[in-house]
């Protein structure tokens, strides 16, 4: 069901060639906006472009951790659609090795991207004049961390306070900074969740964990993503909203 929310308003979405990601577009789309859908994975970002109504997205393959194509998905968005409102930082790994290679692959993705940003897009709705939105896809493991996802949750961490900064500077220019803090989803990523097989045995611990008995959907994040994105949510700005079905409580 769609109430057109988000009408007239052109999103950015990362990591939306998947799980989240992809819901997140979907959503979007529904809700009336216009999305440039970026994604290191060109086949799963055209393919998640091409289900979208014609002229409602665009896909750019890209590295969230490059200013030039943070460049790229800012210019396609104007040429695409005219304008820019909204920017969702999606995209972001996880791993519970913690090998040099991987701890610095970590943070460059789920921190670095989110400077690339900040770097490229801020400037530019200052500039425009009519405010702006950041949706960053932080954790529950950022407010609650856990064994053996140490260095993920250090991450998240450090995204959900670079998002609170950001919404106390850009707070000025009407420019609001949220974080949405989700549970383990249902999505491509549950084997790196778990460090092993995703098998109903060896999801058992953490869904014991979870008082509502289930992981996340891609629609549990599009829908808080929504809300966050829109015109409802005027005054919200520098929050990191659990979407965790509870996990947070234990």
């Amino acid at each position: 069901m769609s109430s057109q929310r988000l009408s007239g308003k052109v999103a950015i979405v990362t990591g939306a060639g998947f799980g989240f990601g992809a819901g997140i577009t979907e959503k979007f789309v529904a809700e009336g906006a216009k999305v440039v859908l970026v994604d290191i994975n060109a086949a799963n970002g055209e393919s998640v472009a091409a289900a979208q109504p014609q002229g409602s997205a665009v896909f750019l393959q890209g590295d969230v951790t490059s200013e030039a194509d943070w460049c790229k998905a800012l210019d396609l968005a104007i040429s695409s659609f005219g304008r820019l409102d909204v920017v969702v930082n999606n995209a972001g790994i996880v791993n519970k090795a913690i090998v040099q290679e991987e701890f610095d692959r970590i943070f460059r993705v789920n921190i670095k991207g989110l400077y690339q940003s900040a770097r490229v897009i801020s400037p530019f709705l200052q500039k425009q004049g009519q405010g702006g939105v950041f949706v960053n896809i932080s954790s529950i493991s950022a407010l609650r961390p856990r064994p053996n996802l140490v260095w993920y949750a250090a991450s998240k961490g450090a995204a959900s306070a670079a998002t609170k900064g950001l919404a106390a500077e850009l707070a000025k220019d009407n420019i609001r900074c949220n974080a949405i803090c989700p549970v383990a989803g249902e999505t491509a990523m549950v084997p790196l969740f778990l460090g092993k097989p995703d098998t109903p045995e060896n999801r058992k611990q953490i869904l014991s964990g979870i008082p509502l008995g289930r992981f996340a959907t891609p629609a549990d994040i599009a829908n808080a993503a929504a809300f966050l994105a829109s015109d409802e949510a005027a005054f919200i700005t520098g929050i990191e909203l659990p979407v965790d079905g509870g996990r947070s409580l234990n």
